[in-house]
């Protein structure tokens, strides 16, 4: 593009953040760090392990030492660093059912011990949305609950824990995705609560994030008429500033969801989403796929000079943005001690262990999270499962935040326990069930969200009738109990999983 300032041009540098293929950063990820590119943000696709991640984000920010190296790292369902085995914690649903704010912010910690080891200044984390509507296909589990002072207590203790491992915490998606039956991914969902509603329930998480001191604040792809009726909170100039910075007080870093999502990307190309989202009151455009080259990132960056040369976006907004991203860097340098005390070695032995406490705390979080029913309400405790079992995963797709590659786990649990465990995946709604027909061999039917999926409650009901001795593990949100014995996990992690499995097998 010709004749821009270089000033311009590096500040529109600063405000992107984009992914990019690769285990290694491509040379146009370098050449753009070099020129102040100020974000990258890290999927499953780019990490193969520990070591090789921390080589991954040491290689960018020797091009760019302030780069801020995102990653959504939840917990539970939505892993970036471990979508290979599932994570080692439970995921907000699971810390929410179990109630325990001091054990919520040791498992943040463990988190940001983990991101710390690679040196990822900024977790998107955590979802603070109050999922209000069961019927929501993409937060549900991801959320801390349905109650807006539960999870404004676990947002605050969320936040605390990874920031105190010197990782910034991102609250995620403002103004509240809670209560959509849309999955932003495709298209663009509108909450149709009133004013009064909005304040009382989707604002006070958000809040409680601001008071805590949260780092920065994802805005979600969302169309909330209560607050304005033209413009999806991304490109909303009345709730980003009005609402977030001028009446909630926020002053960290705005970043949007990734702009690729149908749900905003249906609605302008990219180069205009990313300045209409900055003349908002953004300050990091999140984008998640970018070109073999780069060139998607370039042109980026020359719309949002453009726009500034024409007029439609002033350069004070600019580089206040700018300011916000480098803000963020500069405390992520600042807790350098907090990282370094969390991660150096105990006494007379080798480099401290990423995970900390990680394991045990892990599984007692996700058994505190379990919750069992026995049919008929025994209360003598079922038979303790001594043979390996057929598991049935009956699997809707799970939504685009999840990586496709994350396991639900159970199989792997169960045959660790019981060698010679069997597992068996109905993928769609047109599979059908396996042959049922060995009573001899115990049977383990696994649903995530089967309330919201009427093929997979058939199933379940077919199979059941079939065995009634079946037991029923639930990850999702659960309905009505159903089976010899419903287990509701409460959550997608390696944890859960080993949770449930531990207790059949009397393993506690």
């Amino acid at each position: 593009m010709p004749h821009h300032s270089p000033t311009l041009a590096r500040l529109a540098m600063t405000v992107l953040q984009p992914g990019f293929d690769g285990t290694a950063p491509p040379d146009w990820l370098r050449r753009a760090l070099s020129e102040g590119l100020g974000g990258a943000v890290l999927f499953a696709r780019n990490l193969a392990g520990p070591a090789q991640t921390a080589e991954l984000v040491a290689g960018m920010r020797r091009e760019n030492p302030a780069v801020v190296v995102a990653v959504d790292e939840e917990g539970g369902a939505v892993t970036r660093l471990e979508a290979r085995t599932g994570s080692s914690w439970p995921g907000n649903r699971a810390l929410g059912v179990a109630g325990d704010a001091e054990r919520t912010e040791r498992v943040a910690r463990e988190i940001g011990r983990l991101l710390a080891a690679a040196d990822i200044t900024l977790d998107y984390a955590p979802v603070v949305d109050v999922n209000a509507n069961p019927a929501n296909p993409v937060i549900g589990i991801r959320s801390f609950g349905p109650d807006p002072e539960l999870v404004s207590r676990q947002t605050t203790a969320w936040i605390t824990g990874l920031q105190g491992a010197g990782v910034a915490a991102c609250a995620k998606h403002f103004p509240g995705h809670g209560d959509t039956v849309t999955d932003s991914h495709h298209a663009l969902p509108t909450v149709h609560a009133d004013l009064g509603l909005l304040q009382e329930r989707d604002l006070p998480p958000f809040r409680a994030a601001v008071k805590a001191g949260v780092q920065a604040v994802m805005c979600g792809h969302l169309l909330v008429p209560a607050l304005d009726p033209g413009n999806p909170a991304t490109l909303s100039r009345r709730i980003l500033t009005g609402l977030l910075r001028e009446e909630m007080g926020f002053g960290g870093m705005l970043v949007t969801d990734a702009i690729e999502m149908g749900a905003v990307a249906a609605l302008h190309p990219p180069g205009e989403i990313a300045v209409r989202a900055l003349a908002a009151g953004v300050d990091a455009i999140c984008v998640g796929v970018s070109s073999a080259g780069g060139e998607s990132v370039y042109a980026l960056r020359d719309a949002i000079v453009r726009a500034v040369h024409d007029g439609r976006l002033p350069e004070e907004r600019l580089a206040e943005a700018a300011g916000r991203v480098l803000a963020l860097a500069g405390w992520y340098a600042e807790n350098a001690a907090a990282r370094a005390r969390d991660t150096e070695a105990p006494e007379g032995r080798g480099g401290r262990d990423p995970r900390g406490e990680g394991e045990e705390l892990g599984l007692q979080a996700a058994r505190a999270a379990m919750r069992v029913t026995v049919a008929g309400d025994r209360t003598a405790p079922p038979p303790v499962l001594s043979r390996p079992p057929l598991v049935v995963d009956i699997a809707p797709r799970l939504n685009l935040a999840i990586d496709p590659s994350t396991p639900t786990g159970l199989v792997g649990a169960m045959t660790e326990l019981l060698p010679g465990t069997t597992g068996h995946t109905v993928a769609a709604e047109t599979a059908d069930l396996p042959d049922l027909s060995d009573h001899r061999r115990p049977l383990v039917l696994v649903a995530h969200d089967a309330p919201r999926h009427a093929w997979v409650r058939d199933l379940l009901a077919r199979a059941v009738g079939l065995r009634p001795d079946a037991i029923v593990i639930e990850t999702g949100l659960p309905g009505e109990p159903t089976g010899a014995v419903h287990i509701a996990t409460h959550g997608i992690s390696r944890v859960s999983a080993r949770a449930a499995a531990l207790w059949l097998t009397g393993g506690q």
